[in-house]
């Protein structure tokens, strides 16, 4: 069983608490088992890996994740090209996490979130009804949910994404995110078979 878990996330450090309650499951978790469970912003992508990289040297005992937007679609080798581009060892494959194709895919994932967030003039048919969200590109994905919630009172998601964010990310279900989005899942079943 690890000691300390740290997830670095690609991500403006506002969305902290909303990654820090939809992974509340993760962390009561490590709680139980005495472990530190740490959420890390990484702003871009190219930070939250330039962090990734320094936390594998300098706490090289911790359960070190990278969790990121794939930018696109999920070839099955997305952790291994990463790699071979930061020059990490192979053997960190398994600790890389992908929201597929952004993480605005798991909002996909409950629509009914969404839909209570936004209220009122929130246009649910304008997503994506494909349950499968990771097959959703990242095109699709941010003119659904432009489209859904520029009448809102509230007003379109991507002018408000610091301060939309974390509320969504409060409110959707871990377990439909799960199970829409198999990269999560993956994510949710590792970490807790380490807390085991």
């Amino acid at each position: 069983m690890v000691a300390e878990i740290r997830i670095y996330f690609e991500g403006h450090v506002l969305l902290k608490p909303g990654f820090s309650r939809f992974f509340d499951q993760l962390r009561s978790r490590a709680r139980e088992r005495s472990c530190k469970f740490e959420l890390i912003s990484g702003g871009s992508g190219s930070a939250a890996c330039r962090d990734f990289t320094i936390a594998l040297a300098t706490h090289p005992r911790a359960l070190n994740i990278l969790l990121a937007d794939s930018e696109g679609p999920d070839t099955g080798n997305l952790s291994e090209s990463l790699c071979r581009k930061h020059s990490w060892d192979q053997s960190h494959r398994g600790s890389i996490y992908w929201m597929v194709e952004m993480m605005e895919a798991w909002f996909h994932a409950d629509k009914e979130a969404l839909e209570e967030f936004y209220g009122r003039d929130f246009r649910r048919n304008a997503l994506k009804a494909n349950p499968k969200v990771e097959e959703i590109s990242k095109d699709d994905l941010k003119r659904g949910i432009r489209e859904a919630t520029k009448y809102t009172q509230k007003g379109d998601y991507f002018e408000n994404k610091t301060s939309h964010g974390p509320g969504l990310l409060s409110a959707i279900s871990p377990e439909k995110v799960q199970g829409a989005a198999p990269n999560c899942k993956r994510l949710f079943a590792d970490v807790l078979a380490k807390l085991e």
